[in-house]
Formats: structure tokens, C-alpha cells, sequence
């Protein structure tokens, strides 16, 4: 049964400064959905409105359950930044990055905006194929192409997965092949580049609040792990441990990128490394402090020791050596070093397999006659006869 009812609200008395209970001034409504569940909703001051605004709910919930009124229609009339602003409440809910909330939410929202979507039935493909058209135009690369059209397809399929909209708009158009447009492909160190990043960082100058010798760790441990910056910004000596069989080092869920804690073991010669190092370091503090990590930081210090190594940024290719290189040398390594793809995807912590052998590794031809060399020799009689011919 439906009915009117004022919210028990606390509120400062002016004279006394007090805090006084008393009645909202605004009337609120109680009814059942179509669903059976029970909804609350404010109404209006004036009870005679507010009993007005109260039985057209009912109405519409009564020719919902009818089948006679589209149980969409109330989310089609709400200002799309109302959906937006939800659709926020819900990535915080399933706990993302705060930084990723703040990314997907930004590159949705000027997509709607650019798009002058004002509410739900505003929300077309064609809209968002021109916006994208016109992005790329402008200079950007497919790959932020991508990345716009991957925030603004997460709020659609949201939009339907939240019952606020009977179909997705956008379900049918797919991400460019980025490979035809490539603008920051990273390259692996070599063995020789790497050794001589090591040496000029452990006699280097502090950087922003990093000495040399934390540096030198910093690239080791990213080269032998594939942590990302912000995971080795997380990282205490607690994180380690080293006396354990295996050694490892664990990120928290809550610095990792999946959001799931993450156990990963170490190389014995790391080890060997870590130990006196991080008998230095504050067990509750982080081993790599400051603010290194935040935005291109870290590219950009890793930038000055590699121009001491006189190891180029960008080589004759065009493939760049920024920190996340880094990641790239380590899940190299392993392929090159014989692991096989599926233990390769998990110490990457990838998705699809096709994400780290396609994307994350690089193979020279070099590296290709290795692994041909390797096969066992033919030792068939067509053979054998072959050489005794010659």
C-alpha cells in the first residue's frame, strides 16, 4: 500500500546550536515496484502535490507489471549525467584504481559530451564513430582511438547489465587493429644494455629521492618480476621474502593492476642482491619512496641513466626503452629463455596468451636461428644417403 510520510531529519538549532530532531519539509513516498520491492522517493512540499506525484507512480508501476509500459522509459528520461555519475559509484564499488575511475570516467564523459548526448536515446554508434573519425584526425593514435571507445562500451554494456537500457548502441562496433598505426612500440634491453643501465645507475646521482644504488634495484627487480611502476611504489621490505623456498615478493591487491594479490618468485641472483639492500631499508616503510612513480617520472629518470649508459631512448626503429621496457625485457627473457607460453602468461599476470607472446615479445632473427639451431638433427635414411652423395 502506497503512502506519504516525512523523513526524520537532524538539524542544528540556530539559537541554541543544538542538534534538534525533526521532519524533512519535503514529503517522501512509499510504494511497491512491479518487482515487489519497496522503493522510497522524495516527492514534494506541498502534500497535495506530493500525493499527486505519489499515485503516478503507482499508476506507471501497476502498467509496468501490466506489461503495458516499457520498464526502460524512466531511465530514457533521466539526464545521461545522472547514468555517468552512477556508473562512477559502481567502478568504486568493485574497488578499481581510483586513477582508472577518474580515466574511464573522463574519456566517457567528453565522448557524451562531444557527442551532445543529453539523455539515453541520444547514445548512437554513429556518434561515437565520428567522434572517434575525428580524434584520429586530429593526430591521435588508433591506439587512444581504443582506448576512448574501450571506456565508453564499458558504460553501455553497464547501462544494460544495470537494467537501464533494453540494448547496447555500441555492442557492434569493434576496436582498430593498432598495429597499423604504431606511435610508442617499446623494445626489451639486451644483456649488454641492460648490464650497462645497472652500472651507470649504481654511480649515479640521487634522483628524485632515489640514490643510485635504489635506482640500480628499481630496474633489477623490474626486469626480473614485470612489476610496473606503481607496484614497485607499493612495494615494503615486508613485501619480500627472501628466506622462504621459493623467494618471493607479493604485491597487495590493492597496488595490483587486477586487483588481486600477487605472489611472484624471485631469481636466486635477486636475492642475492636484495639481501644487504633491504637490510638497510625500514621494514614499514616503502623500499623506493617518493612520488617517482606518478605519471612519466619514472620514464623520465630511467631516461637520464640510460644517457649516461649511452644506451638510446629511441633506436634506429623507432622502439622505445621507457620504464614499462622493462616489463617487455623480462617476459623476452622467458620466451627467449625457453619458458613456455602458459608460464610465461602467468608471470606476467596476462589475460590471453596472445597478449604476451604478440604484444609483450620480442624476437630477433637472431633469436629465431637460436631456436632453429636447437632442433634435433634429421637422422632420416634420405638424409644420410643425401650426404654420403656429397
Amino acid at each position: 500500500m502506497a503512502s506519504l510520510y516525512k523523513k526524520p531529519v537532524i538539524t542544528t538549532d540556530p539559537k541554541t546550536g543544538q542538534k534538534v530532531k525533526t521532519k524533512s519539509k519535503k514529503w517522501w513516498g512509499r510504494y511497491k515496484d512491479e518487482n515487489g520491492l519497496e522503493r522510497r522517493v522524495p516527492l514534494a512540499v506541498d502534500k497535495t502535490a506530493a500525493q499527486t506525484m505519489l499515485n503516478e507512480l503507482v499508476r506507471k508501476t501497476e502498467r509496468r507489471a501490466a506489461g503495458l509500459i516499457d520498464r526502460f522509459d524512466e531511465h530514457r528520461q533521466r539526464p545521461i549525467d545522472a547514468h555517468l555519475e552512477e556508473f562512477r559509484k559502481h567502478l568504486q564499488a568493485r574497488r578499481v584504481g581510483e586513477a582508472q575511475v577518474k580515466l574511464v570516467v573522463y574519456r566517457a564523459e567528453r565522448i557524451l559530451e562531444a557527442c551532445r548526448v543529453r539523455i539515453l536515446s541520444d547514445l548512437s554508434a554513429s556518434r561515437v564513430q565520428k567522434f572517434l573519425a575525428d580524434l584520429r584526425a586530429d593526430g591521435r593514435s588508433i591506439q587512444t582511438s581504443n582506448h576512448y571507445l574501450r571506456a565508453i562500451k564499458q558504460f553501455s554494456r553497464w547501462l544494460v547489465r544495470d537494467r537501464r537500457a533494453g540494448e547496447d548502441p555500441l555492442a557492434f562496433i569493434s576496436m582498430l587493429n593498432v598495429a597499423t598505426d604504431r606511435r610508442h612500440d617499446r623494445r626489451p634491453l639486451t644483456e649488454t644494455e641492460f648490464t650497462s643501465l645497472i652500472t651507470a645507475a649504481t654511480t649515479g646521482k640521487t634522483l628524485s629521492r632515489l640514490t643510485g644504488l635504489d635506482r640500480a634495484m628499481l630496474y633489477t627487480v623490474a626486469a626480473y618480476t614485470g612489476l610496473r611502476a606503481s607496484e614497485l611504489a607499493s612495494l615494503t621490505p615486508e613485501s619480500f621474502r627472501l628466506d622462504e623456498t621459493p623467494p618471493t615478493v607479493t604485491v597487495l591487491a590493492a597496488y595490483s593492476k587486477h586487483r588481486r594479490q600477487d605472489v611472484l618468485p624471485l631469481h636466486p641472483s635477486v636475492v642475492d642482491c636484495l639481501r644487504p639492500w633491504l637490510a638497510e631499508k625500514n621494514p614499514s616503510t616503502p623500499v623506493w619512496p617518493g612520488t617517482w612513480a606518478q605519471g612519466k617520472r619514472a620514464g623520465k629518470i630511467l631516461q637520464k641513466d640510460l644517457k649516461i649508459a649511452g644506451i638510446p631512448y629511441v633506436d634506429d626503429n623507432g622502439l622505445y626503452a621507457d620504464f614499462h621496457a622493462l616489463r617487455h625485457t623480462f617476459i623476452t627473457n622467458m620466451v627467449k629463455s625457453g619458458i613456455s607460453p602458459k608460464t610465461a602468461q602467468s608471470l606476467a599476470r596476462h589475460s590471453t596468451i596472445d597478449l604476451t607472446m604478440n604484444v609483450y615479445t620480442s624476437l630477433t632473427v637472431n633469436d629465431q636461428a637460436a631456436a632453429i639451431t636447437s632442433l634435433p638433427d634429421l637422422k632420416t635414411p634420405t638424409m644420410a644417403m643425401a650426404r654420403d652423395s656429397a
